[in-house]
């Protein structure tokens, strides 16, 4: 008999435990056509940040995504953290599984991991796609990175080391912020927070707040992350969310700092999206959708020599 289908539910994920270098990582597999896509969340996210990603390529092309250490369900040990780190625990995943070489979409944070894996493991990417991140724009005259650095953690380390009453009650809190509008709430970004926290009657948020703290720091050491990006000899796809990190905030990549990071990656492909924030851009319908389109033809063209030259 036939059975009425939810068309926001991910039908057939595979979820497991993977080795990286030195730790397990919990990761989610969807099934498709053709070379696996490997995919890296952000700063404090986890691998159902791709949810609707995944749903929206509709078995075009398979997605793998892992929660990087110190995240989600993988290993959070002590250390050692950093981009360097994380991109040698996804090499040990993707030989592990036997994945690649093939196209590594990275959002935000996620993004600084893929091309520390470039430099590092070359042979394993054909082709980046940068979510939202991926750049640190030089700091003004005079300004103390440790002072923004203490700005920018504040909120967010606050909040990871909190609890709350419950499941529902962590995304009913989210649900109150601008961060997610109410026009593109939906049961993605509900699947997602619902995986951010754990516990039985009183929960907390699974991402390890010192681990998070030496990465963010490392977003601050522009010339390594300059270095990475002249480094990069595959195609490149840029994806920029039309606001920050809620609706109307200028965008993280306004245009006037785009100079510089096009310097970085010439021949660099871009798009913005319009109508997403930082975290709509994967989670929401209409980021979601065309970053799954994009990453369609992204990996096609990188899959073809004839038109990946000079990309």
């Amino acid at each position: 008999m036939a059975t009425q289908q939810n068309p926001m539910q991910v039908f057939n994920e595979a979820r497991g435990r993977v080795s990286g270098d030195g730790v397990d990582l919990a990761f989610g597999y969807w099934p498709g056509r053709g070379q696996p896509v490997t995919a890296i969340h952000g700063l404090t996210a986890s691998y159902v940040s791709y949810i609707g990603v995944a749903e929206r390529l509709q078995a075009r092309r398979p997605l793998f995504a892992m929660d990087l250490r110190g995240r989600g369900n993988s290993d959070k040990p002590a250390g050692p953290y950093g981009m360097a780190q994380h991109a040698r625990d996804v090499a040990s995943a993707m030989k592990t599984l036997e994945i690649g070489p093939c196209v590594i979409v990275g959002h935000s944070m996620g993004a600084f991991v893929a091309t520390a894996l470039a430099a590092q493991n070359p042979e394993l990417v054909k082709g980046i796609v940068m979510i939202d991140g991926g750049y640190v724009p030089d700091l003004p005259i005079g300004a103390d990175a440790s002072q923004i650095l203490d700005a920018t953690l504040a909120l967010r380390i606050a909040q990871l080391r909190q609890t709350y009453e419950s499941k529902k009650a962590y995304v009913e809190f989210w649900r109150g912020q601008p961060n997610f509008p109410a026009e593109d709430w939906n049961s993605w970004i509900e699947a997602f927070l619902d995986y951010e926290v754990e516990g039985d009657t009183r929960v907390n948020p699974k991402a390890f707040a010192d681990g998070v703290s030496v990465d963010i720091a490392e977003a601050f050491k522009g010339d390594e992350i300059t270095e990475r990006l002249k480094m990069l000899r595959v195609p490149v796809l840029l994806l920029r969310a039309e606001s920050g990190f809620q609706p109307k905030q200028p965008p993280i990549y306004p245009e006037s700092g785009m100079p510089a990071f096009r310097e970085c990656v010439p021949g660099m492909k871009e798009e913005v999206i319009s109508g997403t924030t930082h975290f709509t851009i994967t989670l929401g319908e209409r980021g979601a959708t065309r970053v799954a389109d994009q990453i369609v033809a992204f990996a096609e063209m990188c899959e073809t020599p004839e038109k990946a030259v000079g990309a």
